[in-house]
């Protein structure tokens, strides 16, 4: 077997490999010796010339390898990937969650597949290949797939932005078999149409799967505020669980759409639930001027950063829609606010909250800390994979 390219680090840079971070930055990088394909497998040496283990060569990204294996002796090929693929869907079948149909398969470096991920909707796969490794072993990732999962149908739906620091350009469509454009899942015992080719990521939010049977358990008699509610996940479980009305507010007028047929097809009172087009920042500003007020709030607001460069801007519109949020809450009101940016983290988030309710001036306690569903899970060697966080904050009396 020919040799491989070899990235060699610059001294002491090694560290964070050993600790089995999957990144390797640019500026850790010495030389390299050889012609790599893009994508293609490297050795990854340590200044002192020690193997350190396997990864994928992306030229263009700041992250220029990212680590498929830290065992010197393991080879990265077809079997490598399918034990990989077989062990993320034996933790997933051990944790039994997803029986309604949809699960996250795979889970990109918390599943030691980097790039990588899979979500499944019925008896249809959605795949992202977000990175150059990933892209690289492509089809065989498909094939291999279908194979574990015993499935036949695969929708690609590589049109993240992500790809572009990759160097890649987007992609989407039928990868195997004949896959629908919509199919209907169950959550929590309540039936979601999922956009497989449109929607939002891979079609829906499945990280919010526990928070969203949260709110349910807190909406009994309340009148809510669901903010950003796309499709509406969280306003069909709180009026499943209850609430007296929902205002559900989004920029897409096909999401809402989606929204009320939601409703309708799970037979919940229509005349309790309302929706509202437009720029949710404006849409608070005119609730708040209009004396409106609610019993609990939800702020799931797309991602505002992608990386810490953003975390800044972030967290001016955090603290706008937080504080807004804090005065439209009424007294003894609960407000679930998340953060799905992957540069604004936990300690921020919670600092961006309280000041908020400062400049609001409500007095306001944590009731609880959510996070991503445990088919999200997060390995303890990438903490970056903890990108979902949110608190549960009720107004004082």
């Amino acid at each position: 077997m020919p040799a491989l390219p070899s990235l060699s680090l610059k001294p002491g840079r090694e560290k964070s490999v050993l600790r089995r971070h999957p990144w390797v930055f640019s500026g850790a990088v010495a030389h390299l010796d050889g012609s790599p394909e893009v994508g293609g497998t490297v050795e990854v040496r340590s200044a002192a010339g020690d193997l350190l283990g396997h990864a994928a060569y992306s030229p263009s990204s700041q992250i220029r390898a990212r680590l498929w294996s830290v065992d010197p002796l393991e080879p990265v090929d077809a079997d490598f990937f399918r034990r990989r693929i077989e062990r993320a869907l034996r933790l997933r079948a051990g944790l039994q969650i997803g029986s309604g149909g949809a699960l996250r398969l795979v889970y990109a470096e918390s599943d030691g597949l980097p790039g990588l991920i899979v979500d499944r909707y019925a008896d249809t796969l959605v795949a992202q290949f977000l990175t150059t490794g990933a892209e690289f072993w492509r089809e065989i990732l498909a094939d291999l797939l279908l194979e574990q999962t015993g499935l036949k149908d695969l929708y690609e739906r590589s049109d993240a932005e992500v790809r572009e620091l990759e160097g890649l350009p987007p992609r989407q469509g039928a990868l195997r078999g004949v896959p629908p454009e919509k199919c209907t899942i169950s959550e929590n015992g309540l039936l979601f149409t999922v956009d497989i080719a449109h929607g939002h990521k891979t079609g829906f939010y499945l990280d919010q799967r526990p928070n969203r049977l949260r709110v349910r358990s807190l909406a009994e008699g309340r009148e809510m505020l669901d903010c950003f509610c796309y499709t509406g996940g969280f306003t069909v479980h709180a009026l499943a669980g209850g609430a007296r009305s929902v205002l559900s507010v989004d920029a897409s007028a096909e999401a809402l759409s989606l929204c009320r047929e939601h409703v309708l097809l799970n037979r919940l009172p229509s005349e309790k639930h309302e929706t509202l087009e437009g720029d949710v920042f404006q849409v608070l500003r005119k609730l708040r001027d209009a004396g409106r007020t609610f019993d609990l709030i939800v702020l799931d607001p797309p991602k505002f950063a992608p990386t810490a460069a953003q975390a800044e801007k972030a967290s001016r519109g955090y603290k706008d829609i937080n504080l807004l949020g804090f005065k439209l809450l009424r007294p003894g009101g609960i407000l679930v606010t998340c953060s799905c940016s992957a540069g604004v983290d936990a300690a921020l988030f919670q600092k961006i909250v309280a000041s908020a309710a400062l400049d609001a001036g409500a007095e306001a306690q944590i009731l609880e800390h959510l996070s991503q569903g445990p088919d999200h899970p997060v390995a303890l060697h990438f903490p970056e994979g903890a990108y979902l966080k949110g608190l549960v904050c009720i107004k004082a009396l």
